[in-house]
């Protein structure tokens, strides 16, 4: 029986919403199992939403730093692909930077949530954290307890971890109250704490080490909850199997090598053990005497490659910025040369800033350059820093030591815990070079190490907008990203 005309054209329109169906559901299954991994390989870049902040992205002297951004620039160099870093304000700007796919992942210190989970992918954790509630002791009296937040003025940023722990306070405490910001960073926070504009906040245990030594009459209540795992959120797609998978790899690696480990010293460990008194000392120093010697260390700095914060921090350290410095055991200047050594140098006049910055700086160069290959930068810093200050026979020694121990003399965190072991019979006396006061040598490093981060920090509370793209295909070679943050 032929088939009628009507009943060809319902068969048509059957097989033609049939297909339309079909690709509509070969393009849904596209999407579902495309692959973001591939397309940043393909694209080259990773693009990545953060904040701005001391532990987490800033400018310093026209280049990035910041914890998160050296973990993030790790990454990109891993996947070896360009990087670029998109700053916004506040967490809302980066969620919604991730929902409407600005980028590709947020490493903007975020805490794991239950709430975030789901509707969030995130990454391994690499670092844990403390939730502190901090008060200003100038302007308050004790805060110990949650009762003792009740009827004060107490601000978080909005969408928080923060936020959470207060809510749940509240089930015990209903009177207590808070007010929520949506645009203000930690900083910003910590800034309305000094000038009373509110009585108590919240903020992260690394973010409350990294910002105290310009807030000296800052003091931790208490702290709050569990400690908060931090790590790299993206959007929960398929999508992101691979890009997560990837990261776990990079996580994992950077772990086992003790390079994360040596970014978390580096940006943060160092300020829980900074005396309120060296830095009392020292802002007060850097109003008053460095305004007349910037100039001297600006120009030296230049004429021989280094930061001229790092060269005013071990100006600082040898001498307070004091042309006319003397110590006991003889030496002289800004850079506190020995004759020998400023014969050496060529210096003629150890009284001379000019010539003793000069003489410094030539010292430090060749000594850095005189240290193993192995070394790497910017360990090699420290190294050099140590040699200045205990001489390279008896850091060698240390290393020496270091690997006796175990531990790895190529890194200054390993090495560091050696040096006062010169001290003891035991460990100088097979040694070299013999005894040596080393515990002063690895204070020396981290006081210089304190004093540079606070000349750094300095300039992220005073510009702390970067520009709106950073594309880099290396990781920064010296000191640009050894404490910018961590």
């Amino acid at each position: 029986m032929p088939t009628s005309p009507k009943t060809l054209r319902f068969i048509a329109l059957w097989l033609f919403a049939g297909c339309f169906v079909l690709i509509a559901v070969l393009l849904s299954s596209s999407e579902d199992t495309s692959d973001n991994l591939q397309r940043i390989r393909d694209e080259g870049v990773l693009r990545v939403l953060t904040r701005n902040g001391s532990t987490i992205y800033y400018q310093s002297q026209g280049e990035p730093a910041g914890f998160e951004y050296q973990l993030a620039l790790a990454f990109a160099n891993h996947l070896n692909v360009d990087l670029e870093m998109i700053p916004v304000v506040g967490l809302d700007e980066v969620f919604s930077g991730l929902a409407d796919n600005r980028a590709d992942i947020a490493a903007a210190g975020l805490s794991i949530t239950p709430a975030r989970q789901e509707t969030l992918l995130f990454g391994p954790s690499y670092i844990s954290v403390k939730q502190y509630f901090v008060y200003n002791r100038d302007a308050n009296d004790a805060i110990s307890s949650a009762a003792d937040l009740i009827g004060k003025q107490i601000r978080v940023i909005s969408n928080t971890a923060h936020v959470e722990q207060l809510k749940s306070l509240q089930e015990e405490y209903p009177e207590l109250s808070w007010a929520e910001s949506r645009d203000l960073e930690t900083i910003d926070l910590l800034e309305q704490l000094a000038d009373g504009q509110i009585d108590a906040t919240i903020v992260n245990s690394n973010e409350y080490y990294a910002n105290r030594a310009f807030y000296p009459n800052f003091r931790i209540a208490f702290s709050a909850g569990k400690p908060r795992k931090l790590a790299w959120a993206m959007t929960a797609t398929p999508a992101n199997a691979s890009l997560i998978k990837e990261m776990t790899t990079f996580f994992r690696n950077i772990n086992d090598n003790g390079k994360l480990a040596r970014l978390i010293e580096r940006n943060f460990t160092f300020n829980e053990r900074r005396t309120f008194i060296n830095t009392h000392t020292f802002l007060k120093m850097k109003k008053d005497r460095l305004p007349d010697v910037k100039g001297m260390i600006e120009q030296v700095a230049i004429e021989y490659d280094l930061d001229w914060r790092f060269l005013a921090a071990i100006s600082y350290q040898e001498s307070h910025w004091d042309p006319t410095a003397r110590s006991p055991t003889g030496v002289r200047g800004m850079m506190m040369l020995t004759r020998s050594t400023a014969r050496e140098l060529q210096v003629e006049d150890r009284l001379d800033p000019m010539q003793s910055l000069r003489g410094g700086a030539r010292y430090y160069k060749k000594l850095y350059s005189r240290l193993p290959s192995g070394i790497e930068s910017p360990d090699r810093s420290w190294f050099a820093l140590a040699a200045y200050n205990i001489g390279l026979g008896h850091l060698e020694d240390a290393r020496v030591i270091t690997e006796q121990r175990g531990g790895n003399p190529n890194l200054w965190n390993d090495v560091r815990e050696s040096l006062p072991l010169l001290r003891q019979q035991k460990w100088y006396k097979p040694s070299k070079y013999g005894y040596a006061r080393g515990d002063e040598a690895a204070l020396y490093v981290r006081n210089i190490r304190d004093y540079y981060s606070l000349l750094t920090w300095d300039e992220l509370n005073r510009y702390r907008v970067p520009p709106p793209r950073i594309v880099s295909d290396y990781l920064p070679a010296e000191l640009n990203r050894s404490f910018d943050g961590l």
